[in-house]
């Protein structure tokens, strides 16, 4: 008998089947948590072939991801939206969506899909919504629907390449942040966002044209992201901002801080396109940067990021003085 027992192929423990058992045997909740942590949707969807057990889990991810394909840039892919339709058809119907990213080419033809699966995630109460819309026909902005300018479940927002013409007065009162990229705003319009969404912590302006002047009085606001879209002078008036980040390709002749009295840390880290200047691009890049400097000695840390060691470096040979809250990043 002792024999026979040594001669029984043994059985190795903690094989992938049994991990997959294991992990099958989880309750839902914990299941559709880790499905919701994969990078897309169409990822969650595949692992319906997994099993029975599997086959409809996905169906119950309170996230979505719909990722255009990046090999499919040059033009629309239909299939593309015929799989978000059949994807969102087979959800639960008003199921609560927490996140909601959506980033996709579109035409003409398709234009109204969009605005359909816009509308199913603020159906669906969706709090993270993220919109990444690239007309491919020409160079305009998505014009939102109006009732999305009125919503009290938005607590994070980012919106690319959308329009804002809203009516009448934005009512965001749960949202906490906001991220505009390529976006056209005036000075008006910014200040019906800032009314309207009275516990908004961090502004972000990405690419953004259409103002002069950041009138930032709100004092909800603490968190300021700037990289400018711009020919002329900016001005900021924001008294009572925590931290301020200018970041990226600056097409800005200039900044001007009127007021940034509460600021405890900025963190600078652009550099400037060449445009046409009344003086060269490095006396320019040397103004603005010192302009920051000067302007900045109050802040707790001044962080200079490495697109902008090297203006730093043409100053200090020229006799500038660095102050003591200066930091240089490390590349």
């Amino acid at each position: 008998m002792a024999e026979e027992e040594q001669n029984q192929p043994l059985k190795r423990i903690g094989s992938e089947d049994d991990d997959e058992d294991r992990i099958s045997k989880l309750p839902d909740c914990l299941l559709t948590e880790i499905l919701s942590r994969l990078p897309s949707t169409k990822d969650a969807i595949r692992t319906s072939a997994l099993s029975k057990r599997w086959k409809h889990l996905w169906t119950c991810v309170p996230i979505l991801v719909f990722q255009h394909p990046w090999d499919s840039c040059l033009y629309v892919s239909p299939d593309f939206f015929s799989y978000v339709d059949k994807t969102l058809t087979q959800r639960p119907q008003y199921l609560k969506v927490n996140k909601f990213t959506l980033s996709c080419f579109y035409d003409d033809r398709f234009k109204s899909q969009v605005h359909n699966w816009i509308r199913y995630a603020v159906n669906c109460n969706v709090e993270d919504l993220h919109l990444w819309l690239y007309d491919m026909e020409e160079p305009t902005l998505f014009q939102l629907d109006q009732f999305f300018f009125i919503n009290s479940c938005f607590t994070h927002l980012t919106l690319s390449s959308c329009a804002f013409n809203p009516t009448g007065a934005i009512s965001w009162k749960n949202l906490r942040k906001l991220c505009i990229v390529h976006g056209k705003l005036d000075e008006d319009l910014i200040e019906n966002i800032l009314s309207g969404s009275p516990v908004l912590e961090t502004l972000v302006l990405d690419n953004c044209n259409g103002y002069r002047r950041l009138n930032l009085t709100s004092k909800s606001v603490k968190n300021l992201v700037l990289h400018p879209c711009h020919y002329d002078i900016i001005e900021i008036n924001a008294p009572n901002i925590l931290t301020l980040k200018v970041q990226y390709a600056l097409v800005t002749r200039k900044i001007l801080l009127l007021n940034v009295s509460s600021l405890v840390e900025a963190h600078l880290d652009y550099r400037m396109r060449l445009f046409q200047f009344e003086t060269t691009i490095d006396e320019v890049q040397e103004e603005m940067l010192t302009g920051f400097i000067l302007n900045l000695l109050h802040v707790k840390d001044l962080k200079i990021g490495t697109s902008c060691v090297k203006v730093l470096d043409r100053l200090k040979a020229k006799g500038f003085i660095c102050p003591p809250n200066l930091k240089v990043l490390d590349s």
